[in-house]
C-alpha cells in the first residue's frame, strides 16, 4: 500500500465494522433464532457504555490500578547485536496482570456483564490464559465462572489449569473430537445456549458473532494505542514493521489497528505446525477459504463439505480452524501481510529470546518472535516491534518434556 493511502485509515474504526458487523463481506452473526435476542442485548448495551464517560473512566481505573497498565516497550539490544543491525522492540504484554494481552477484553467483558445484570461469566480457553483473565475478571467483579477447556490442553496447560481453579472458577472438560481449542467454543456455545439470561458468553478472542470482533478489538486496542505512543518517545521514529502471532487474531488486532494510519509494514504470523499438510497447521489464512463456523464468516480450513479441518500447533492458543473477520478484511484489501511460522522456528525463538533478554515467552508469542528474529537476519537496519503477547511459565513443562534434549545441553 502507498504512503498516500494510510490516511484512508484514519476513520477507519468507525467505518468497520457496519451496522451487520461486518468487515467487506466477512463477520455478520449467524446464530439460533433462540440467541439472537441475547447477542441483540449485548451489542445494544456495548454501544451505550463504550460511549459512557462512566464506562470508560472506570475501565481506565482498572487498567491503571489492578492490571498495571501501561505495560512497557522494551529493546531487545542483546538479541539484536546477535542478529545483526535490525533492531528488535517487544510490547510487553506479559507484564500485564496474569501475564497475557487477554485480560484487557475480560476486564472490559465483566464490566459489561455487571452493567447488564449478569451472573456468569462463560467462555472457552486453549491455552488457559483466556480462562484464567475470565476467572480473574469473575473473582474482582463477583461473578460465577465456567471454564470449557479440551482435554488435551487441560493435560499440557496444567499451570493455567490450577489458577483457574484457584480464582473460583469452574474448569470443565471437553472429551469430543480432537479436544482442543474448536471442540471447547462448541461446549461452551451450547452452555451460553441454556443460560443466556443470567450468564454472558465472553469470547476469548476477535471472533464470533457480531458484537464480539468489534468489543475485543475495541478493548484490545490500548496496546496499540499505547505502544505506538512508547516508541515514538523512545526512538523518534515510527518502526518499519509491527507484528504479533495469529490465532483467532485478538493480540494481533489489538496491536495493528492504531498502526493502520501509520507508513509501516504490519505483518500477521500464522502456526505452520509441522508442515502444510492438513491437521499439521493452523494457518487459517495460508491454507482457508471463506466459510462460516460459530457464528460468523472468515477464513476457514475447511474440507469439501464445508466442515472444520482438523488443526494443530505447537501453541494451544493457536489451534482454531478459523481467524478472526477483521483480519479476512484486511488481508483481503492488503493493509496487513500474513505470514507463517514453523513450530521448530518458534522453539528456537522461544529459548534465544530466555537466553539473551531474560524473557521467557508464552508458546503463542513465540511465534511473532520467530518471525522478528527471521526479519532481523535478512535486514540490515531498521526497527521491528512485536506484540509479545504472553509469557511462558504456562509452557515450561511442556517444553522441557517435548524439547528439553535439543536444547537444554
Amino acid at each position: 500500500m502507498l504512503m498516500k493511502n494510510y490516511r484512508d485509515f484514519e476513520t477507519y474504526t468507525k467505518r468497520f465494522p457496519d451496522e451487520n458487523g461486518r468487515f467487506g463481506e466477512y463477520g455478520g452473526q449467524y446464530l439460533p433464532p433462540e440467541l439472537q435476542v441475547a447477542f441483540e442485548e449485548i451489542s445494544d448495551a456495548y454501544e451505550s457504555i463504550c460511549h459512557s464517560a462512566k464506562f470508560i473512566n472506570e475501565l481506565r481505573r482498572i487498567r491503571k490500578e489492578f492490571q498495571g497498565r501501561p505495560t512497557p516497550v522494551y529493546h531487545c539490544e542483546r538479541l539484536s547485536n546477535l542478529l545483526g543491525q535490525c533492531q528488535i522492540y517487544l510490547k510487553r504484554e506479559d507484564l500485564n496482570h496474569t501475564g497475557a494481552h487477554k485480560l484487557n477484553h475480560c476486564m472490559g467483558e465483566g464490566l459489561l456483564a455487571t452493567y447488564l445484570g449478569k451472573k456468569k461469566l462463560i467462555a472457552e480457553t486453549g491455552a488457559g490464559q483466556h480462562g484464567v483473565a475470565l476467572a480473574t475478571a469473575a473473582a474482582y467483579f463477583g461473578l460465577e465462572c465456567d471454564i470449557y477447556m479440551g482435554e488435551v490442553d487441560i493435560k499440557k496447560q496444567a499451570p493455567n489449569v490450577s489458577r483457574m481453579k484457584i480464582l473460583g472458577a469452574r474448569v470443565i472438560p471437553v472429551s469430543h473430537g480432537l479436544k482442543t481449542l474448536k471442540e471447547a467454543v462448541d461446549s461452551a456455545f451450547a452452555a451460553y445456549l441454556k443460560e443466556y439470561k443470567t450468564a454472558i458468553y465472553c469470547i476469548g478472542s476477535a471472533l464470533g458473532p457480531h458484537p464480539f470482533p468489534k468489543m475485543v478489538r475495541d478493548f484490545q486496542s490500548i496496546v496499540g494505542i499505547e505502544a505506538r505512543q512508547q516508541f515514538l518517545e523512545m526512538t523518534g521514529i515510527m518502526p518499519d514493521v509491527v507484528c504479533a502471532c495469529v490465532g483467532g487474531g485478538s493480540n494481533a488486532a489489538g496491536m495493528f489497528i492504531p498502526f493502520l494510519d501509520a507508513p509501516v509494514e504490519i505483518v500477521g504470523v500464522e502456526p505452520m505446525g509441522r508442515g502444510a499438510n492438513v491437521g499439521d497447521n493452523a494457518a487459517s489464512i495460508t491454507y482457508g477459504k471463506k466459510g462460516v463456523l460459530h457464528g460468523f464468516e472468515s477464513y476457514l480450513l475447511q474440507d469439501e463439505n464445508g466442515e472444520p479441518q482438523p488443526v494443530y500447533s505447537v501453541a494451544s492458543g493457536l489451534d482454531y480452524p478459523g481467524v478472526g473477520p477483521e483480519h479476512a478484511y484486511l488481508h483481503d484489501i492488503g493493509r496487513v501481510k500474513y505470514d507463517y511460522v514453523t513450530d521448530d522456528e518458534a522453539m528456537e525463538a522461544f529459548f534465544m529470546l530466555s537466553r539473551y533478554e531474560g524473557i521467557i515467552p508464552a508458546l503463542e508469542s513465540s511465534h511473532a518472535v520467530a518471525y522478528a528474529i527471521r526479519y532481523a537476519r535478512t535486514h540490515k537496519s531498521g526497527s521491528i516491534l512485536v506484540n509479545l503477547s504472553g509469557r511462558g511459565d504456562k509452557d515450561m513443562d511442556y517444553v522441557l518434556e517435548h524439547y528439553g534434549d535439543k536444547y537444554l545441553k
